[in-house]
């Protein structure tokens, strides 16, 4: 039975690209929001008074991520932070390092598991708000964008991401264990 609804981001993990695929997931717990939207321009010629051909590129996706906190492990391993005697450094002209980023969106019938594929990330800004009343929780967001992966070939076509069927029975536990790319 296909869902009806989703809700509930969870599970977010990212993995480091390597020349041959990707690193182990690493967890990263906290998550609040995500967003990302299609990249890619849709053309479309007329003849005959009719739409004659359509183009559509697939740029892949553009986005945010807010976490309650990015985590340490993150920043020093994607963003390129270096720590070292009780400190954090952030170090300016730093390599981008793409990662793979997998999340799970819970639904009502069946989970929705992703993988996005060939991503980068921002630094995320840094903000503070006094307490008043009550406290109020402050988050982090990472800007992410990512785009098809050379590494991966699916019919002789490089994929963006890649998402279980609405109707797999596919474990997160399993999902997570490894990028999917096959």
């Amino acid at each position: 039975m296909p869902n009806k609804v989703k809700y509930n981001l969870k599970n977010v993990h990212y993995a480091i690209a390597t020349t041959g695929g990707y690193s182990t997931p690493v967890a990263m717990s906290g998550a609040v929001n995500l967003t990302l939207d299609p990249q890619g321009d849709d053309y479309i010629f007329y003849a005959d008074g009719i739409r004659y051909f359509e183009y559509h590129t697939n740029n892949g996706y553009s986005g945010s991520l807010e976490m309650a906190l990015v985590p340490e492990d993150f920043k020093t391993a994607i963003l390129g932070e270096v720590s070292t005697g009780g400190k954090v450094f952030e170090i300016d002209d730093v390599q981008v390092v793409n990662f793979a980023l997998g999340f799970q969106i819970d639904g009502d019938a069946n989970d929705n598991l992703f993988w996005f594929y060939n991503c980068s990330a921002s630094r995320p800004s840094v903000a503070g708000q006094t307490k008043e009343e009550s406290i109020e929780v402050q988050t982090e967001t990472v800007n992410i964008s990512n785009s098809p992966d050379p590494r991966i070939s699916i019919g002789g076509k490089h994929p963006t991401k890649v998402r279980n069927a609405s109707t797999s029975t596919t474990t997160a536990g399993a999902w997570f264990s490894a990028v999917i790319t096959s």
